[in-house]
């Protein structure tokens, strides 16, 4: 996907630091996806929008050529 949107639901999510970069791991399943394959993708805090994510949230990833760059929480 060059640049788009994807509903998801979050399955892990992890503090981690690169390099002394603060950092987050997220490993979540396409709702659209029939067979849940696990993704994961490493994003920095201003990658997540609100900053307040929990496992079996739903939430939205946002795509740029491929790669995560915004994670936001859907609402109910």
């Amino acid at each position: 996907m060059l640049k788009g949107t994807r509903d998801a639901v979050l399955k892990r999510i992890q503090a981690i630091s690169i390099h002394g970069q603060p950092s987050w791991e997220i490993v979540f399943t396409h709702l659209d996806d029939p067979e849940e394959q696990l993704n994961a993708a490493r994003v920095g805090p201003e990658a997540i929008a609100g900053h307040t994510l929990e496992p079996g949230d739903r939430i939205q990833v946002e795509y740029l050529v491929g790669v995560v760059v915004k994670v936001t929480r859907l609402p109910g």
